[in-house]
């Protein structure tokens, strides 16, 4: 391991020290001196994506999968514009990363620099825009700045949101002097103390609920490892448990509420949620904000029934908020404080609910059914299978028919919605369960995409196949941005279509891209299963790419109206809650 004193050898020995394991990033003229530093070390790897969007939404799937930050790193110019929509979804999802911004010397600054975005003399202006997208935004002036820069950095990621560091090229290269603390070897690790709001107040109303409790699970309790502790609050309580959408992993897999579970809430849930919470004595929210996606359908319901919240972020709908940094330790205090003699007189063990189905009209179509597809998958994917599944009507599918697997993580980025995010977050989320070592970690992740995803940042599965990654890639062809497809169709009398594509062979075109590439294409159901039995036994990535219909509507509440439920005829006019569809 080489002692460096450049700011660079600093950043880089500062992350190690604090956990991190990977960079994520596309190189370039103003970032080189990093992975530079990083080549030098052996406790940090620098992660070479094809593209900055996917390198951000890798570091986002880092964070996700529970690595604490993700860390993304980025050229000048246009390789760090392309960061910013990754950089949005970490924001609206409230992901911790932090971004290192290369910029141009700081003498060449407003003098027309190739890529100069230090905002002078009528240049682009980078902190102005990345304080748009971040939690916190600095620009590193000189290189003593790094000490207090870089800490408070990851002191605001941890908050929850990007942080970003702006890094003209001269400043990474400069020397810091003499070594110690700050070259990296001896940084101290930046904790930031966790913050617990009084829970006797939410205890107090736990103990008079008086009927049955229905608690909503957020991804907070992902973030911070809090299954465990979620289980034992529910089973002390006789509670019933839903999860919002990006968070389906946290309950209801064996072994954790199953027998319980009411399946997912919102515009892709199940329609027993608000009929169950509706019936309830009070509602519990843990570690979510409910957003509309979210909380579609429940609006009302939230309004008349009693409700609670725990968590760092305040839920958009009104409750009665009780702050907590670390879920962990604050359900394994709210399940103490209702045990033994303290335990809720009035509680009782619900009514079964089954969980049951939107009903999307029957399609007679060309191409494998959603849920035919999804069937075989829940069949074929075994316990301890991260899953990764993109945007569109192939992501409502999955999020609304396929269970997450026992012991593995089941991701969706509905904060942005941004499509091909999951081939990043994907590689992201496999580099840390990898890192993490321990025996019961999962063996393969699982993305789930339609080609207009995997056309937009597909090319990731390259990045996958350099590092010899264990992700199966099932891409669902339609053909179309389906979702917008629909959309046509319901919403402008299918007068045309701007969404549909030329037809693919994306197995075929794979496997001759990427040579060793596993790679095939399935047109029947028949043929899935086996499809997918090897796919998932490959040495490395491989991709099943599975033909459907772009005209099978998806189980999304905003697209079944009464009209197209009932009659399979086609909607006319745009009603209010269609609004939380659109692309």
């Amino acid at each position: 391991m080489v002692t460096g004193r450049r700011v660079v050898d600093h950043i880089v020995g500062y992350l190690a020290a604090n956990g991190i394991s990977h960079i994520f990033g596309v190189d370039g003229a103003n970032i080189e001196d990093l992975y530079d530093a990083a080549f030098f070390r052996d406790d940090i790897t620098a992660i070479l994506a094809k593209h900055e969007f996917s390198a951000a939404t890798m570091a986002d799937g880092y964070s996700r999968g529970g690595a604490g930050i993700g860390v993304v790193a980025a050229t000048s110019g246009g390789g760090c514009l392309n960061t910013v929509p990754g950089l949005g979804e970490s924001l609206a999802s409230r992901v911790p990363v932090l971004a290192l911004i290369g910029q141009a010397p700081t003498a060449l600054d407003g003098r027309g620099a190739f890529q100069d975005t230090s905002g002078h003399n009528g240049t682009l202006d980078a902190h102005a825009l990345f304080s748009a997208v971040s939690v916190y935004c600095r620009r590193v002036t000189t290189p003593g700045d790094i000490l207090t820069a870089l800490p408070e950095a990851l002191a605001a990621a941890r908050t929850g949101g990007p942080a970003v560091l702006l890094l003209p090229k001269d400043i990474q290269q400069a020397d810091l002097g003499e070594p110690g603390a700050c070259n990296g070897n001896g940084a101290v690790r930046a904790e930031s103390a966790a913050r617990h709001g009084d829970p006797r107040g939410l205890v107090q109303a736990l103990r008079r609920a008086d009927g049955p409790i229905t608690i909503i699970a957020g991804e907070q309790v992902a973030r911070d490892d809090a299954r465990a502790e979620l289980e034992r609050l529910r089973a002390t309580l006789r509670a019933r448990v839903v999860t919002v959408p990006d968070a389906k992993d946290v309950a209801g897999t064996p072994g954790l509420g199953s027998s319980s579970s009411l399946g997912v809430s919102g515009v892709m849930g199940h329609p027993g949620v608000p009929v169950a919470t509706a019936q309830s004595a009070m509602c519990l929210l843990v570690g979510t904000r409910m957003t509309v996606t979210a909380r579609a359908g429940l609006d009302e319901v939230l309004r008349s029934v009693p409700t609670y919240s725990i968590g760092a972020q305040v839920p958009y709908p009104a409750s009665t908020h009780v702050h907590s940094d670390d879920l962990r330790e604050s359900l394994a205090q709210l399940a103490r404080a209702l045990s033994g003699p303290g335990r809720p007189t009035q509680v009782r063990v619900p009514d079964l609910l089954p969980r049951n189905e939107l009903r999307p009209p029957p399609h007679g179509g060309p191409g494998i059914r959603y849920r035919d597809a999804m069937t075989v998958l829940d069949a074929a994917l075994p316990d301890r299978t991260d899953i990764v599944v993109d945007a569109g009507n192939i992501g409502a599918s999955a999020i609304h028919y396929l269970p997450a697997r026992r012991d593995g993580r089941f991701l969706v980025a509905l904060g942005m919605g941004g499509m091909g995010y999951s081939f990043g977050a994907a590689i992201g989320l496999t580099f840390h369960r990898a890192a993490a070592g321990a025996p019961d970690q999962p063996k393969r992740t699982v993305v789930i995409a339609g080609d207009g995803s995997f056309f937009m940042h597909g090319m990731e599965i390259h990045t996958a196949m350099q590092y010899r990654l264990p992700i199966t890639f099932v891409l669902f062809d339609n053909h179309a941005h389906a979702m917008c497809v629909t959309r046509e169709q319901l919403f402008y009398h299918d007068r045309y279509s701007y969404n549909r594509f030329g037809p693919s062979r994306l197995g075929a075109g794979l496997a001759a891209m990427f040579p060793g590439l596993p790679a095939v294409d399935v047109f029947e159901i028949g043929q899935l299963s086996g499809a997918l039995a090897t796919a998932l036994d490959a040495d490395g990535p491989s991709v099943v790419s599975v033909e459907c219909s772009a005209d099978e509507i998806p189980p999304f509440a905003a697209f079944l109206t009464a009209e197209t439920a009932d009659n399979h005829s086609t909607a006319t006019e745009e009603n209010r809650s269609h609004v939380i569809a659109r692309a």
